[in-house]
């Protein structure tokens, strides 16, 4: 990967050992997906919970937070993910008095490192939601989708280490959805019946999710009657990252609100497969009683 002078002294150790570790850290991962150089974030969210770091997860961030305090602060505001455990009703929910103590230990080691405890997974929605064409590394996946797709910032999934790497260096690897050429659709998918509720929000974004199927894969809905509600996107989004790992969609909504831009016609998309969602959604709605949730799920994805 091309270096910064200010890269350089980061890898030299100038800056403190947690961001030399950082920026090694990030090279590593950029030299394997490709990234030619760096590109500038000014915000991170990290997954941080107790159970995917467990105790020896804990014990390391507990080692960047006993370094001295100039060299292990992060450099742009990093945010965290909701926490694994309830101080207030471990007891009615019977997590362990071991759960409590580790994730003490986990909150006061993101605090020491400059870490603000948002615990929240729909800051888009309450808190620093970016703006279009903003780089950020995020690692939410419900974050991503809806930050790329709906704000029109840049990020890719970032897993834990990853995200903290960027908060502690301000940059990440400039590969996958910071890249222009990777954020235009790469499947339409005609939708034909617009969802009502959120849970249909939910099951479509199953049933499209199943239909990309890759992390690589930029759907775009055609066939939508208007724009949907933010609850609504929040939900399709969660749904289509969780099933298909996708990361950024676009929505040509045939009747936007006055002044909505929906920033996308097909005619945008490159090398794109036309497939359709709306045999599997009607068969799905005509089948369901619109008060149960799971059924919808479990019939979209018995035809998926």
């Amino acid at each position: 990967m091309k270096l910064t002078a200010e890269e350089e002294a980061l890898r030299a150790g100038e800056c403190g050992e947690a961001a030399q570790w950082a920026i090694e850290h990030q090279i590593k991962v950029g030299d394997y997906l490709g990234a030619r150089d760096f590109v500038p974030v000014t915000q991170a969210h990290i997954m941080a919970d107790t159970e995917s770091l467990g105790l020896a997860g804990v014990e390391w961030l507990e080692r960047l937070a006993r370094l001295p305090a100039q060299a292990r602060r992060v450099r742009i505001p990093t945010i965290t993910d909701p926490r694994g455990t309830d101080f207030a009703a471990a007891h009615r929910l019977k997590q362990q008095p071991w759960m409590l103590e580790l994730e003490r230990r986990a909150i006061a080691a993101l605090e020491a490192l400059g870490v603000l405890m948002t615990n929240t997974c729909i800051n888009y929605q309450t808190i620093m939601a970016p703006v279009t064409g903003e780089h950020v590394a995020y690692g939410d996946t419900g974050v991503v989708i809806y930050c790329n797709s709906v704000c029109g910032a840049r990020s890719n999934f970032e897993g834990g280490p990853s995200a903290l790497a960027a908060a502690l260096t301000a940059r990440t690897p400039r590969y996958g959805y910071h890249l222009e050429e990777h954020r235009r659709a790469t499947l339409i998918v005609n939708v034909g019946v617009t969802p009502r509720e959120l849970n249909e929000w939910g099951a479509l974004g199953g049933i499209v999710g199943r239909l990309a199927g890759d992390y690589w894969q930029v759907p775009a809905l055609v066939g939508i009657e208007r724009v949907p509600s933010s609850d609504e996107i929040k939900h399709f989004g969660a749904a289509l990252a969780s099933y298909g790992s996708v990361a950024l969609f676009h929505i040509a909504a045939s009747r936007p609100r006055p002044g909505a831009s929906t920033r996308f016609s097909p005619r945008d998309a490159r090398c794109a497969v036309t497939t359709s969602a709306r045999p599997i959604f009607a068969h799905s709605r005509r089948a369901t009683p619109r008060r149960s949730r799971a059924s919808t799920w479990s019939c979209s994805r018995r035809r998926s």
